[in-house]
């Protein structure tokens, strides 16, 4: 018998004999089946609060028919739980670095989950109260990020590629170097974060996403200084209103999030280039300076829960590395090849390793040059820039022009 109908069961029969129910029984009946032999109320009368910090939009809140997952989690243990977001890797370790932060549960990428293990930032998971971690396929665990699952509990996982626009681009996108076309000057975004950015040009080029000398991240900065004239912006997740909005016409971002779009504006379409690209696991991990370590156990066992998971994976567009969730999806998704990429695309995948304290120095460096890149320097600079821009445009509407012309035939 799952736990919610134990708990209707035991309210009612309270009733009848007219017995005082404890108030943590007396709650809203929950929307999802949890498992009943998990002491999910140990923790109800504690006054517990729970700090997530998480990516935006990666949870299900309730909204567009989804199930609020934090209010649930709330009427089942009598936990309560403060939810922010981050938009980057980086803005996340520099809030936990700061110390200044105080979080109980976090959901970092695979290398930034590896450089705070690194820093002693984690603490080790106890998994006699997270039972549900069970369910994680085993092709999602001992990552290099973490070889022995101690610190981890997998999210979610996925793909980088291109989402575009197929009223604004006419021809198939099957590589990177579409990033780089003048004639999609001023209808290009870009990921505005150094190690996504770096990646996408490096695969471009042929290279690893893992640069391990300075010469290499020097080679991959020029390239996406070659870019930068045709990039409208550098977006998180501003691409949603961006690519929704049709301000846009192509973008690198996440497969998850490309479906969401998808759903949104059928003219958008996700391409995973054909040079390679970044595979990347989310997982849920607890501060090594959180006070309420077994209640964020319970907080990441909930999480694994089928009907959780699944709802969440469902509102987010992401894909689920809990094996019987994926088992219960519909075939249209289920074998999507955006949420689950073949077995040969994978093979031409690349995950993002931890990176030397040294080489991550100069890859920031290099990104903090390079998106300065021509908003100083001389006035010749600037002046050969605005020259440059302007022959640019020239041929962008030659072009255009050219082909309209051609499609009048």
């Amino acid at each position: 018998m799952k736990l919610k109908k134990w708990l209707a069961a035991l309210l009612s029969a309270g009733m009848l004999l007219g017995l005082a129910v404890p108030a943590f029984a007396a709650q809203e009946e929950l929307l999802v089946d949890v498992s009943d032999d998990y002491d999910w109320t140990r923790f109800a009368n504690d006054n517990i609060t729970l700090n997530v910090y998480n990516w935006g939009q990666y949870i299900a809140d309730g909204t567009e028919g989804s199930i609020d997952v934090i209010q649930e989690f709330e009427k089942l243990t009598g936990i309560k739980v403060a939810y922010l977001n981050y938009d980057t890797n980086e803005s996340l370790y520099a809030k936990m670095s700061s110390g200044g932060a105080d979080f109980d549960v976090i959901v970092p990428s695979d290398y930034m989950i590896g450089k705070m293990v690194r820093e002693g930032m984690l603490a080790k998971l106890n998994y006699d109260n997270i039972p549900n971690a069970a369910g994680v396929g085993e092709q999602y665990l001992h990552q290099s990020y973490d070889p022995n699952d101690e610190y981890t509990v997998p999210y979610t996982w996925g793909v980088v590629g291109i989402i575009y626009n197929t009223t604004m681009v006419d021809e198939e996108v099957t590589s990177w170097d579409i990033m780089w076309d003048p004639y999609y000057t001023g209808e290009v975004l870009m990921f505005n974060n150094s190690r996504d950015a770096f990646a996408i040009a490096a695969k471009k080029l042929g290279m690893s996403l893992n640069p391990q000398t300075e010469e290499e991240i020097n080679i991959i900065a020029e390239e996406l200084k070659t870019q930068k004239m045709v990039v409208q912006a550098y977006v998180m997740d501003e691409i949603f209103d961006k690519m929704g909005g049709e301000e846009a016409a192509i973008a690198p971002y996440y497969a998850g999030d490309a479906i969401t779009m998808i759903a949104d504006n059928p003219n958008l379409a996700f391409a995973i280039p054909k040079e390679g690209t970044n595979y990347f696991v989310d997982a849920m991990c607890i501060p090594a300076s959180s006070k309420k370590k077994e209640a964020a156990e319970m907080f990441i066992n909930f999480m694994c829960e089928t009907e959780v998971a699944a709802a969440n994976c469902d509102f987010i567009g992401y894909s689920t590395p809990i094996q019987e969730v994926w088992e219960q999806l519909d075939d249209e998704i289920k074998y999507s090849p955006i949420a689950y990429p073949s077995a040969e695309v994978l093979k031409n995948t690349e995950t993002f390793e931890v990176l030397d304290d040294d080489i991550n120095q100069k890859m920031d460096q290099a990104w903090s040059m390079m998106k300065s890149y021509t908003e100083g320097g001389s006035g010749w600079m600037i002046l050969a820039f605005l020259i440059a821009a302007v022959a640019l445009n020239i041929f962008v509407l030659w072009r255009k022009y050219h082909k309209k012309k051609r499609d009048n035939y």
